[in-house]
């Protein structure tokens, strides 16, 4: 275990340049004591391992220092193929590269892993667009890809939902999201996503820019992801939902909804019970998700979601009444 532990110290010392004994604690789940030891341990045995003191001070190895390590764990190697899915390098134009980089891994493999790879590659793929939707080929996708690992800056002319745009946007990050690609990007000092397949021009500049130290974008992308899910489901409705329309809650609405359902514990004599669930801007938005579970549930509040259910139902009434009536 100990030795696991001072590989893993190793490597990450190697890897990161400069790390702080409380962020090798919590990588390894060790008190930050165990980490003074083991750096004691490391610097016994001739690993040129030295600390720099002050606010900004951590472990580090010795410019220049490297030590070759190839022992990858069978999981490591299942790992690191399954990281090399595909579709996303192809879209970025990497596929050649990554096909290369893999023919390399597997050679450097010792013979034991090699059947691994291969069983890997053989049995997992990845297909990002959700079901009956299609993967965007966004135009300009491969020009940003470009200008975000040279961190130059991009002139785009974007089609938003009110009006076309046009903005000079440092990149930050690239997502891809059910089969559509969304660029994360610095403007006025403020970060704002973009759908790839909007940008309708893109332009690399010769600019650079310095990239945000503290910007992280998988937690940019969890707190944008929340906001604007929070921004399309502002308002409450409470609902009888039948033994059936509890069932259908999980099928019917979307996660960040079904965590922020609240389904009363008790039932009625009939089985029915009461639930406040998350709902759209509009009576129309609200209205539509609710009439997903048909007679199985029924609005009770507030008065106007209640009438607008009204009002659909009946006219849908009308219309089928009308079509059957004329059969």
């Amino acid at each position: 275990m100990r030795a696991s532990r001072l590989l893993s110290i190793l490597t990450t010392l190697q890897a990161k340049g400069q790390v702080t004994a409380p962020e090798l604690a919590g990588a390894c789940e060790v008190s930050v004591r165990t980490i003074y030891r083991d750096i004691d341990a490391l610097a016994a045995a001739g690993i040129p391992v030295y600390a720099e003191r002050g606010a900004e001070g951590g472990f580090r190895l010795l410019d220049g220092y490297r030590v070759r390590l190839n022992g990858l764990s069978a999981a490591e190697t299942d790992a690191l193929f399954m990281a090399g899915l595909p579709g996303p390098a192809a879209a970025l134009g990497l596929d050649g590269a990554m096909s290369a980089a893999q023919t390399k891994l597997v050679a450097a493999l010792p013979q034991s892993l090699r059947a691994n790879a291969s069983r890997m590659q053989a049995r997992f793929h990845l297909d990002a667009p959700g079901w009956f939707g299609e993967a965007e080929e966004p135009q300009h996708l491969r020009a940003i890809a470009d200008a975000l690992l040279a961190d130059r800056l991009i002139d785009i002319r974007y089609q938003s939902w009110r009006a076309e745009k046009r903005r000079r946007v440092a990149p930050l990050g690239l997502v891809l999201k059910g089969g559509s690609w969304y660029l994360a990007g610095l403007v006025e000092r403020s970060v704002r996503t973009y759908r790839v397949a909007r940008i309708l021009d893109c332009t690399v500049t010769d600019e650079t820019f310095t990239r945000p130290a503290e910007f992280d974008l998988a937690a940019h992308w969890r707190a944008a992801t929340e906001r604007l899910e929070a921004e399309l489901h502002p308002k409450q409705a409470t609902v009888r939902l039948s033994p059936l329309g509890v069932k259908l809650l999980e099928a019917f609405t979307q996660p960040y909804v079904r965590a922020r359902t609240r389904l009363a514990d008790d039932a009625d004599s009939d089985g029915w019970r009461i639930a406040t669930i998350p709902t759209g801007t509009t009576l129309w938005h609200a209205a539509g998700e609710l009439l997903r579970f048909g007679a199985e549930a029924e609005v009770l509040d507030p008065p106007e979601l209640r009438a607008k259910m009204a009002e659909l139902v009946q006219a849908m009434s009308k219309r089928y009444g009308a079509a059957a009536t004329t059969r």
